[in-house]
């Protein structure tokens, strides 16, 4: 039995209206004790409109929708009360439900509930909190995609394919005595599992693409004191969010920007000028810039356009993704020819806008499909092509072919824990829905 459970659905904020959300094989009984009408004969979705009343005194007038199992978001009878929005009100009524019965909900226990009673897979579940945290147009579409399946089918394949094969190679080895089976062969198993590799090296690339819409790129500028990080910052988000001086060391602290750039959420952290100083607090600025530089996505480095290039800072971005850029081209008169120039101190900054979309690389086609963009997801689509490149390498090794199925039933169970299913060492329901060996 399914304990009921209630939550506030809307913001904890004073609003015109609010939504309790109930869940649980006696979530009617609960609320009937409350409610001014009997919810027990409920046999279909309903509207109420009735009071909340604890004994004699009114709580509140409201409207309330009934579902019933498994006609419900979480599989469950569940039930949303829409009240007014007072947080006063809101209150009272869940206190009141749960003297009544109920247990206060967990983070995420209504997704939760609904993906342990198959309403949702595991996929469709993330995308619940990625569409609630969605910042853009963009990752909110991807996020829909997501939640209406449509991602979980880019697995389904992928799964079936791998499953026929480990399927056969199962028949063979327990069922020997049948002629008229195919023997998997070696030669197949290196073909049908490079094949696989193929789709899934696809998934990986589109989910990473996937990766930055959703959640964004992390950008730091870095570069010696002066060269005009704080004025790039400003003129990237808009606003004199910097102070900007001729002092050196004026920026001490991390200070952070967000822009939307084409459907891409930035966040820009603008950093303290690095350089060998004795003063312990720039030198707290500089160990924070340099720490931003290790944990960005990308490092826009910014060069003095009216000094000679210093290489040193090449050895702290080496590792990165970065661009560099030659701010104070409106001073400078040589200009080297495959240089990028800017001023931000005069917000001349579409060239490097230019280069961040095209270092990010994302391809338009990006933005209108679903990919398996989190990093659970994309960690478990690396593991299959792992182990479907081992079950290749075993296979043009000549093992034995049950060595071989090893690796293809680890990749097997990779597409389970993708979609939420777990692990599944018997297959046999697999085998047996595609083969005939009872004769």
């Amino acid at each position: 039995m399914h304990e009921t459970i209630v939550a506030l659905a809307t913001p904890p904020l004073k609003s015109a209206l609010a939504v309790i959300r109930l869940s649980g094989d006696d979530c009617f009984d609960v609320v009937s004790k409350v409610f001014s009408q009997d919810l027990t004969k409920v046999q279909k979705r309903e509207v109420f409109i009735g009071k909340i009343v604890d004994k004699n005194n009114i709580i509140d007038e409201v409207v309330l929708i009934t579902y019933l199992s498994p006609r419900s978001f979480t599989g469950e009878n569940a039930i949303e009360i829409i009240s007014h929005g007072s947080m006063l009100i809101v209150d009272e009524i869940i206190e009141l439900l749960i003297a009544s019965g109920a247990r206060l909900a967990l983070n995420g226990e209504f997704s939760s509930r609904a993906f342990l009673n198959n309403k949702i897979d595991l996929i469709q579940a993330e995308a619940i909190n990625d569409l609630i945290n969605a910042k853009t147009r963009e990752a909110k579409k991807i996020s829909l995609y997501s939640l209406e399946g449509k991602t979980s089918n880019l697995v389904w394949p992928i799964k079936k394919e791998i499953a026929d094969l480990l399927s056969q190679i199962e028949v063979n080895i327990d069922y020997p005595e049948y002629e008229d089976i195919e023997e998997v062969s070696r030669s197949q198993v290196v073909s049908v599992c490079g094949e696989i590799v193929r789709k899934v090296a696809t998934l990986i690339r589109e989910g990473q693409q996937g990766q930055i819409i959703k959640e964004g790129v992390k950008i730091a500028i870095i570069g010696k004191p002066n060269v005009g990080k704080s004025s790039l910052l400003n003129a990237m988000i808009g606003q004199e969010k910097a102070i900007v001086t001729n002092i050196p060391g004026t920026t001490r602290d991390i200070v952070e920007g967000e822009i939307n750039l084409n459907g891409i959420t930035l966040q820009i952290l603008d950093t303290a000028g690095i350089r060998e100083v004795n003063n312990e607090i720039e030198s707290i600025g500089i160990a924070k810039a340099k720490k931003a530089t290790a944990e960005a996505d990308l490092v826009i480095l910014v060069v003095d356009a009216t000094e000679n290039d210093d290489n040193s800072f090449m050895k702290i971005v080496e590792e990165k993704k970065r661009i560099v850029v030659y701010n104070k081209s409106d001073v400078v008169k040589n200009k080297k020819s495959n240089g990028l120039y800017i001023s931000a101190l005069n917000k001349d900054i579409e060239p490097l806008l230019e280069e961040i979309i095209k270092v990010l690389a994302i391809n338009k086609e990006a933005f209108d499909q679903p990919s398996l963009n989190n990093a659970r997801q994309l960690g478990l689509l690396g593991s299959i092509k792992e182990n479907l490149l081992l079950a290749i390498k075993d296979a043009e090794n000549n093992q034995p072919i049950d060595l071989v199925s090893v690796s293809l039933l680890a990749a097997y169970n990779d597409t389970l824990e993708i979609l939420g299913e777990g692990n599944k060492n018997d297959i046999s329901e697999e085998i047996f829905s595609r083969f005939c060996v009872g004769k």
